[in-house]
């Protein structure tokens, strides 16, 4: 065989910039433990600060036996381990592989600082896997891609450098290598769907079609490149419709024939970090577009809504405003806790210090004295800004011996309105 994987893992660590930190995150199974000891060899030929990252998930009574051999080969390697100890929420209706995931995750975020790189022992096996079960569900071709080789996820590399490697030619080289690793005993529970794949279907297929395990990462591989060329087409459609992805001008959007609607919708909701909407949801989002409309449109789903107002389609993380009586005392420097959160904002009086403020919810019927405009409705103003309804509700008034003086965004931080002699603490 020679050392065809350890010539994979040198190059692969040859193209990541010196003097950037490589974790590789360290199961103590099979697949990680040979990618840390190919990669500690190859750290020797191409100095990289290594570390390895463990996380303990509690699930299991093998947990400890998991940690205690992620110890000793690191011992052994030289390599520095870092353990994360998780808890897994099991009650989130999610499914205990997810929660797993997302637990996981957490840590890596944790642990891995931005611009830093993170290795994945996934290997071929694994990607095939992945593709049947995102084809049982139903997905898309982003689902059908599977993973990724490498790809940038919150400002740090993730990477799958054994991605294209069958399990059967690492099991060959851990022998080889007289590796010692651990068996996860959930592994050969098949009513996980994973392995039912793995232990049941897989074989059975590959008894059929030898090459079944390549031909469907390759076709995975495929998809890939395909969802790459979808969301440039989505970037494209987004730039053509003014480039933000929180505001879309319905008509130019309903233009576009349904399938690059839904795309479009998917990208935006990416570009913002909200969840997607369900085939269900969107579709009803899709119907409003076209759809004549005087008032406002409210579309709800897990985690994020879209709302139509003006022509104009909002894409927004739910936030519901303060209580409607709600209101603090201030003295205009310190932060400014609602039930928004903390906002760090200051204000400042020309007259002289601004003494006892007052900050609560629109009671309508604010007017302020404005610099050179003089005395103007809230109402009035919030119109001709067009500032949306639920924008509107949000919004916080600070009073001064019963006069307003300042109109608060406390989700940007931001002043809306200053009144005259009120000026933002920062100028």
């Amino acid at each position: 065989m020679g050392r065809p994987l350890q010539s994979l893992i040198d190059d692969a660590l040859a193209q990541t910039p010196p003097g950037r930190r490589v974790w590789v995150a360290l199961s103590g199974g099979l697949d990680s433990s040979l990618l840390l000891t190919l990669t500690a060899a190859a750290a020797q030929r191409h100095p990289r600060p290594l570390y390895a990252l463990h996380v303990h998930h509690g699930l299991q009574p093998a947990a400890d036996a998991f940690e205690r051999h992620c110890r000793r080969l690191c011992a052994q390697l030289g390599v520095v381990l870092h353990v994360a100890r998780v808890s897994v929420d099991l009650g989130a209706g999610q499914g205990r592989e997810a929660a797993a995931r997302e637990a996981r995750y957490a840590a890596f975020a944790e642990h891995v600082a931005r611009g830093e790189t993170l290795w994945l022992a996934q290997h071929r096996d694994d990607q095939a896997e992945t593709l049947l079960l995102a084809a049982l569900r139903g997905s898309g071709v982003r689902g059908l891609g599977g993973m990724p080789a490498e790809r940038d996820w919150q400002g740090r590399s993730v990477a799958r450098p054994l991605l294209g490697i069958a399990r059967a030619t690492l099991a060959a080289e851990a022998q080889r290598c007289a590796l010692a690793w651990v068996e996860d005993p959930s592994n050969s529970d098949a009513t996980l769907d994973r392995n039912f794949l793995r232990h049941a279907v897989l074989p059975l297929v590959a008894s059929r079609w030898p090459q079944a395990g390549a031909a469907l990462a390759r076709s995975a591989a495929l998809a890939g490149e395909a969802d790459v060329l979808l969301e440039e087409l989505a970037a494209l459609d987004l730039e053509r419709l003014g480039g933000a992805a929180q505001r879309m001008p319905v008509a130019p959007l309903a233009a576009l024939s349904a399938p690059r609607q839904r795309l479009l919708i998917r990208h935006a909701c990416r570009q913002l970090a909200l969840p997607t909407p369900p085939a269900r949801r969107l579709e009803t989002l899709l119907a409003q577009l076209g759809a004549p409309h005087d008032g406002e449109v409210q579309v709800n789903w897990a985690g994020a809504q879209a709302r139509i107002w003006r022509a104009h389609l909002y894409l927004l993380a739910p936030l519901a405003p303060p209580p409607r009586d709600w209101q603090a005392e201030w003295d205009g420097r310190a932060p400014l806790a609602t039930p928004l959160g903390s906002v760090e904002a200051s204000l400042g009086c020309a007259a002289g210090p601004p003494g006892r403020l007052s900050v609560a919810r629109r009671r309508g019927g604010e007017r302020l004295c404005l610099p050179g405009r003089g005395r103007r409705d809230l109402k009035r103003l919030l119109q001709e800004r067009g500032v949306p309804p639920w924008q509107r509700e949000r919004l916080l008034v600070v009073w001064q011996a019963g006069t307003p003086v300042a109109v608060l965004d406390p989700v940007t931080a931001a002043w809306q309105w200053l009144a005259e002699g009120w000026f933002s603490g920062g100028e």
